[in-house]
């Protein structure tokens, strides 16, 4: 019984111990920033085909021809993108009296800028299944096998802008679509589009311009890699330095030569999240601590240095946020009471790396010392 007992209690005592040290892991081990979806730029293709109507003197039925449309694009931001594209078949007219519709062919050459709607006003989010875009965009227009609209001249159709061999026309578009998620590089699209087109496009005279809408079907195929995630980022954090308690006076002697104590220098890293300038919650205790330093040793000065990391932004805007980071610094020892000629400032940009870990160079190293 003695041996179970004994036993026993060895158990719970391990177990306890087990858990302590996980506990105090845990505790001393905190994330310093989380992981990111980092958006990609890369190329895509659209493929599409569905029908399109122009508008003229006859039933809106009567007017609908097949269309089809080929586009390959380039997306440089979450937001703008810009497409190249063929799109084409075939197009009609009619005419009022004798009643009559005429089809004729064409091949149009277009240069669209594209707005993501979804990313604009709901973030950047890669999984996201429904996804909006705006374009807008200009092309040339060749149009073409016009013998239907030549054959109803010839019957007494007035038609003032017959045309034979071919007409190029100039063309204004715009249109709204949407990619529907099927997987990280195919999607469903949808889009309708609308073009204006000279007066002459339907050999008649209008006295406005000729309207062209698409209402198109197809994929859109992403290729190489749109987005990359980065990991957590962890951390042990700076433990504040230890209160300082005072000496017992010691008994009245002659007076000593005094001795001057050496002052360690402190060291703070404050990390910033991604393109940000902002000190965060998590690092405010290092703030405290490198006042309480400063304060109780009222000869240091601190030196402030920001920094950037080279993965992200260019140089331009690597210097001008490190110069952020060193000021946002530099504003809160002043907040708590460190004055202006205590402080020293510099920044880096993304010239020097001080971390081996691009994500531990977004940040701002403090130095303080006699």
């Amino acid at each position: 019984m003695k041996l179970r007992r004994s036993l026993t209690a060895i158990v719970l005592g391990l177990s306890t111990i087990a858990a302590f040290a996980q506990t105090t892991g845990n505790e001393t081990r905190q994330i310093k920033e989380e992981g990111k979806i980092i958006f990609n730029p890369h190329w895509f293709m659209q493929v599409q085909a569905g029908a399109s109507h122009t508008l003229g003197e006859a039933k809106f039925g009567d007017l609908i021809s097949p269309a089809a449309a080929l586009n390959v694009g380039y997306q440089f931001t979450p937001l703008w993108g810009l497409r190249a594209g063929l799109s084409g078949w075939e197009a009609k007219g009619g005419w009022v009296t004798p009643s009559a519709t005429y089809k004729y062919n064409y091949l149009q050459g277009n240069i669209d800028a594209t707005l993501n709607l979804s990313n604009l006003f709901c973030r950047y989010n890669p999984k996201r299944v429904f996804n909006a875009y705006l374009f807008l965009g200009v092309g040339i227009n060749g149009a073409f096998n016009n013998d239907e609209a030549v054959a109803l001249a010839q019957q007494g159709a007035d038609m003032r802008y017959l045309w034979t061999d071919n007409k190029i026309n100039p063309v204004g578009r715009g249109g709204l679509g949407a990619d529907f998620r099927l997987t990280d590089r195919l999607f469903f699209n949808l889009e309708v589009n609308a073009n204006i087109l000279s007066d002459k496009y339907n050999s008649k005279k209008a006295g406005n311009p000729d309207w062209q809408f698409n209402a198109l079907g197809g994929f859109t195929i992403k290729f190489g890699k749109t987005y990359k995630k980065t990991e957590p980022i962890y951390y042990d954090p700076t433990p504040a330095p230890a209160p300082v308690q005072e000496e017992e006076k010691p008994a009245p002697a002659p007076a000593p030569v005094p001795v001057k104590e050496e002052v360690k220098p402190m060291t703070q890293n404050i990390f910033f999240k991604i393109n940000s300038a902002v000190i965060r919650s998590s690092e405010e205790s290092k703030i405290d601590a490198l006042v309480a330093f400063m304060k109780e040793n009222e000869n240091t000065k601190v030196s402030i240095c920001g920094y950037a990391d080279k993965k992200t932004g260019n140089a331009n805007i690597n210097l001008r946020l490190s110069e952020k980071r060193a000021e946002a610094v530099a504003a809160a020892l002043k907040e708590k009471g460190i004055a202006e000629n205590r402080i020293e400032m510099n920044y880096k940009g993304d010239t020097e790396q001080p971390f081996s870990v691009n994500e531990e160079n977004r940040v701002t190293i403090c130095i303080a010392a006699e």
